[in-house]
């Protein structure tokens, strides 16, 4: 795609513009937002605005023309999210200093309708990611943000290996002298990693320790010479001297065409996740226990009364099974957009119930008749969120009823904006897949996390690997799990571990799930784990597997033992406790596997039966599992995985677990098959989610 280059004229947005250029993209315009004319340094929360005097010739050197604006608003909106999350309100924030980068970037529009897409040289900061992407969001522009969560060492020597020429023209970090201006990576290279073993400093500067101005990289036609430069103090203290250096003169000198099609781009896996895509390919060469035949869904049945329901336990509100009304009998024909619009109608009535909006939703789960159906879908669902959407897992299913969409629905009631964190990376990157819908990856509220159904996407491209792989896609879409946890952490500041309580593996096709069993089993985070592995109908872009997290921060609020009547409980770590058993009786089996924290509500568990047991007394044997005694009253919502002709004994299960005036909201999905970790064909699972 043609794009625009964002200008700092620092290292990250140069060396970003030469990943573009690798993934196939034709720079066409640069854009860089200053001061005002008499103003060196403006204290801006977004942009660098040091070395501004020098910008023009970065532009030149690239060849592209300039577009240049005045910083006139300031951060006004300086939280973690920008705009609203209702759909109404997700404009951009008057008088904020990003909105000074809308109209630049308008700009440029006008001049090149053409351009579509945005490079950005983003490495750490989710603040600067967020408005960015909101701009971009808004003027219909792609993020190219290929720098984002790489490892600042890394990086910083690909950098100098690649050909980058950048000195440094602000310090303002501990360690970093006046005398130190001028200087290039190369030479700064062992200094900045000094002081990160010593005090943590950023490697690349990401924390404000020092700005940088490229003289010279691989896509520069021409090499920027300073001819005249003068340093200044701009404030002196015993912790970390600000200064920067004032560029008076500068030149361009011709130079040769460099080649940078060797330069370094980060591997399609990490070391730690080929273990996994080699456990799918030794399962899949060995050929292992085969599953029994997926059911037929020529028969389905209506295991769950179609009524949607909701329930609130403390903050927490489940809102299930929501699909269009089929109480009036015959259904006349409808839209699929106007499907969609009656079960948001739905939704909303549900929330208004407990004084909700969407903007209070956590965590949907969509479920629709047929894949081709998806983008239509998207673009209605899309309609109802603005910023930091809900965490999401979309999947085609067989539907026994005359609908096309069914969706659940987990929300938080929140006292303070600042409880709810989200990560909706939208960008273009080789961290992990940009949001292919109005989802956010992932959603954190009251320490749980969910994780949006992540396929095992090339994050570059937004592409299934080619030629199709189950091993590759599987890895991927651990992968993809892993590096959003672990941006998740990186955000939020750490002090927190994170462990998945429960996991639902999407699979297109049965016979696959042996050979994702066996990638579950090679990953020491999901020992435990409640998983389960379930065959449908279809996925999103034709992939294979999808893997979906409901996973904990590990942080509990604890009150010390010792503590007195004063005291006030305090976060403290914790890690879950796992425990699984298996009743048999005559031709039935029961198993389950449950999560918990011993100081918090938070659970999750699986039940799977199979065998014509009356579920009154599968009911009877679970409830004498003592583990599982704090699960029953704090049950918040269930998602019911069935074949579809074979949960006749359900709904008695679910009346001898919970009685007859008290049933959590449930869905229930349809499936060609579904196992455990160690166990293939059962009838029926219930995913419960306890708090």
């Amino acid at each position: 795609m043609k794009y625009v280059a964002l200008l700092s004229g620092g290292k990250d947005s140069c060396y970003n513009l030469l990943h573009c250029s690798r993934n196939g993209h034709d720079l066409i315009a640069a854009a860089s937002l200053g001061p005002e004319t008499g103003k060196e340094e403006l204290d801006s929360y977004l942009y660098q605005t040091v070395g501004q005097d020098a910008i023009e010739f970065v532009a030149q050197a690239l060849g592209v023309p300039l577009y240049r604006r005045v910083i006139s608003g300031a951060a006004v909106e300086q939280g973690s999210e920008y705009g609203g999350r209702n759909a109404k309100d997700a404009g951009g924030v008057l008088g904020d200093e990003t909105e000074d980068l809308l109209a630049l970037l308008e700009s440029v529009k006008a001049d090149h309708p053409d351009v579509e897409g945005v490079s950005v040289g983003a490495i750490l900061s989710n603040y600067q990611r967020v408005r960015v992407e909101h701009v971009c969001r808004r003027l219909s522009l792609t993020p190219l943000c290929y720098l984002w969560q790489r490892d600042q060492a890394e990086l910083l020597s690909e950098m100098i290996d690649a050909g980058m020429e950048a000195v440094l023209i602000k310090v303002a970090g501990i360690g970093l002298k006046p005398k130190h201006l001028g200087k290039t990576l190369k030479e700064m290279q062992p200094t900045l990693i000094k002081l990160n073993e010593l005090y943590g400093s950023h490697i690349c500067g990401e924390g404000g320790e020092y700005e940088t101005l490229t003289v010279d990289c691989p896509m520069f036609k021409s090499r920027i010479k300073l001819t005249e430069v003068e340093p200044v103090i701009h404030a002196d203290n015993d912790f970390a001297t600000v200064a920067f250096l004032r560029i008076n003169h500068a030149i361009l000198e011709p130079k040769a065409q460099q080649d940078f099609d060797n330069m370094q781009v980060p591997p399609l896996l990490s070391d730690d996740l080929f273990r996994v895509r080699d456990a799918v390919e030794r399962s899949q060469e060995s050929n292992q226990l085969q599953l029994g035949e997926a059911e037929s869904t020529d028969v389905l049945t209506n295991v769950i009364a179609p009524a949607s329901s909701s329930k609130r336990i403390d903050s927490w509100v489940a809102i299930s099974n929501v699909h269009r009304d089929l109480s009036s009998g015959t259904q006349a024909e409808i839209s699929i957009e106007e499907e969609v619009e009656e079960c948001f109608c739905s939704l909303k009535e549900q929330l208004a119930k407990h004084k909700l909006s969407f903007a209070n939703c956590a965590n949907i789960n969509i479920l629709i008749s047929s894949m081709e159906l998806f983008g239509r879908v998207n673009a209605v669902y899309g309609s109802f969120f603005g910023i930091s959407p809900p965490a999401r897992a979309c999947v085609g299913v067989d539907f026994s009823l005359d609908i096309r969409v069914k969706l659940d629905c987990i929300a938080f009631i929140e006292q303070t904006a600042q409880e709810r964190q989200s990560l909706h990376v939208q960008g273009l990157s080789y961290w992990a897949p940009a949001n292919i819908g109005p989802y956010s990856q992932a959603i954190t509220v009251d320490e749980r996390i969910f994780i949006s159904g992540q396929i095992g996407m090339v994050a570059s491209s937004l592409a299934i690997p080619s030629p199709p792989s189950l091993a590759m896609e599987t890895a991927l879409s651990f992968q993809n799990a892993e590096r959003i946890m672990h941006a998740l952490r990186t955000n939020s500041g750490g002090g927190w571990n994170g462990y998945a309580q429960s996991v639902v593996y999407w699979l297109a096709q049965p016979s696959d799930i042996t050979h994702v069993q066996a990638a579950s089993q090679s990953f020491e985070n999901e020992a435990g784990v409640p998983t389960l592995f379930v065959a449908v109908k279809s996925l999103p872009k034709g992939a294979l597997v999808e893997k979906q997290i409901l996973a904990h921060t590990g942080r509990c609020t604890v009150l010390d033992d010792d503590a007195d009547e004063y005291d006030e409980p305090a976060l403290q770590l914790r890690v879950p406790v796992t425990d699984k058993g298996i009743i048999s009786e005559k031709d039935t089996l029961i198993h389950w596997e449950f999560s918990h924290f011993e100081d918090s509500g938070a659970a999750c568990a699986i039940l799977c039966v199979r065998g014509e047991l009356d579920g009154r007394t599968v009911a009877t044997k679970l409830k004498a599992v003592s583990v599982l005694h704090r699960l029953w009253g704090r049950t918040l919502s269930i998602r019911l995985f069935h074949l579809p002709s074979r949960a006749a004994s359900f709904a008695r299960l679910s009346e001898g677990l919970y009685g007859p005036n008290d049933q959590p909201p449930l869905t229930s999905i349809s499936c060609r098959s579904v196992s455990t970790r160690d166990t293939d064909n059962w009838d029926y699972a219930l995913c419960i989610v306890g708090v």
